[in-house]
């Protein structure tokens, strides 16, 4: 190297020693480091702090020793003005040639004490200086990683974990408020479950925060990843659920009164239904000569039951008891009422058969009349035979359907015949 290659490679090392300088600085006093060094850590924070310690201590001894080279490279350099041939030659394998020589320790191993000469007996692993300031970097990388992954672990969860666990204590006094304890109902014991989750989280996350990281796929960089948040997500999307239980139930409180009488009109109505049924079915089996008409159950006695005991839940203030009872009732007493009308349908259908067959022959004589074809002997015999069916008590409903669609072709045959529509 010449004078000038000489001084610029002193310029440009002097400048990275700077940057090295004031990273391991920065890393000393790194808020992530302070806490890692004073925390009681567990579980894989612990074992990779302890490595990240000895490897933060031998980056300083690569610093001492960097800083010692320099140095007395810096000295050679300052002999003279216009250094000679020898001079060169030693700067030269000073700053290029690997002339820095350090302690072989393993980073998992025992920290070497600084020196920029170890002794003769100790294994050395030899670098040049840019060999040096690359491992430096490599393992400051490594060790920074460490720190600002706990670091933002600890920035992030323990303040969630604590915010969730005061939305904890507001809906636990909620729940009391209403009647939701631990043993008594689903939701109390819910409650207690996520309070020991959070506990233990927070605990875990103080003590191990590594093991709530997530480093980013491909990503060199230090820090690179998010912290895993998974077990608190699960524990917030519980307690929101628990929340809108006891939501529901602050409302059963609020609205149980008009939920009742509702209730109560919905069974009323489905009493009068089947009531109505079953007086029906008498008059069916009075005026149709049918087998077939179905059976009308009685009164819903097990939902008036449960009605009255949801009223007891109401008078001793059991909101907890009483909001799932309430909304089993008003789902049951909705099909009660349904199966009632469907009841009171199928009792009455014949009837209607009746009524509609009733229908048909009338109408079709009416329009015979007005086309002055009414007078026909055929016609005449098929309609008394039909009309006598049909308004006869009992009534066969399958005979007078069949005498209806008789009176129907011979209607719709003297029609064609007769040259009208």
């Amino acid at each position: 190297m010449d004078r000038d290659e000489v001084d610029r490679a002193l310029a440009r090392l002097g400048a990275e020693h700077k940057a090295v300088e004031d990273s391991l600085l920065a890393l000393q006093d790194h808020a992530g480091r302070r806490l890692l060094e004073g925390a009681e850590l567990t579980g894989v924070t612990k074992e990779r702090w302890a490595a990240t310690e000895r490897t933060i201590a031998l980056l300083w001894t690569y610093f001492d020793v960097y800083t010692d080279v320099l140095r007395a490279a810096r000295e050679v350099r300052a002999r003279r003005r216009w250094p000679g041939r020898e001079e060169l030659a030693e700067l030269t394998e000073r700053l290029c040639g690997e002339s820095v020589a350090v302690p072989d320790a393993p980073v998992s191993g025992p920290s070497p004490e600084p020196s920029a000469a170890p002794a003769a007996s100790a294994p050395v692993e030899r670098f040049t200086l840019d060999g040096l300031v690359a491992r430096i970097n490599e393992l400051y990388a490594r060790s920074l990683d460490v720190v600002v992954s706990a670091d933002a672990v600890w920035s992030a969860l323990p303040a969630r974990i604590d915010l969730l666990a005061a939305e904890l204590h507001r809906t636990r006094s909620l729940a009391r408020s209403v009647g939701v304890r631990p043993g008594e109902h689903p939701a109390g014991d819910d409650l207690e479950a996520i309070t020991e989750e959070l506990a233990e989280l927070r605990a875990r996350v103080v003590s191990d925060p590594l093991a709530f990281w997530h480093p980013a796929e491909g990503s060199s960089a230090p820090g690179g990843g998010r912290p895993d948040t998974d077990r608190y997500d699960r524990a917030a999307r519980a307690l929101e659920d628990v929340r809108r239980e006891i939501e529901a139930v602050l409302q059963v409180r609020q609205d149980s009164e008009s939920r009742l009488l509702r209730l109560r009109d919905l069974l009323s109505r489905a009493d009068r239904t089947l009531a109505e049924a079953r007086t029906a079915r008498v008059e069916v089996l009075s005026k149709i000569a049918a087998s077939d008409v179905p059976a009308v159950s009685g009164p819903p006695t097990a939902l008036h039951e449960r009605l009255a005991t949801a009223a007891e839940y109401r008078r001793h203030a059991q909101w907890h008891r009483l909001s799932p009872l309430l909304e089993a009732l008003e789902r049951e007493a909705e099909e009660e009422l349904l199966r009632a009308r469907e009841s009171l349908t199928a009792v009455t259908a014949p009837l209607a058969v009746r009524a509609e067959l009733r229908g048909r022959l009338d109408a079709y004589r009416a329009r015979l009349a007005r086309l002055g074809l009414g007078d026909d002997a055929v016609l005449a015999e098929r309609y008394d035979a039909a009309r006598r069916m049909l308004w006869s008590a009992p009534c066969d409903l399958r005979a007078a359907e069949r005498a209806v669609l008789r009176y129907q072709q011979a209607a719709n045959e003297v029609l064609s015949t007769g040259g009208h529509g």
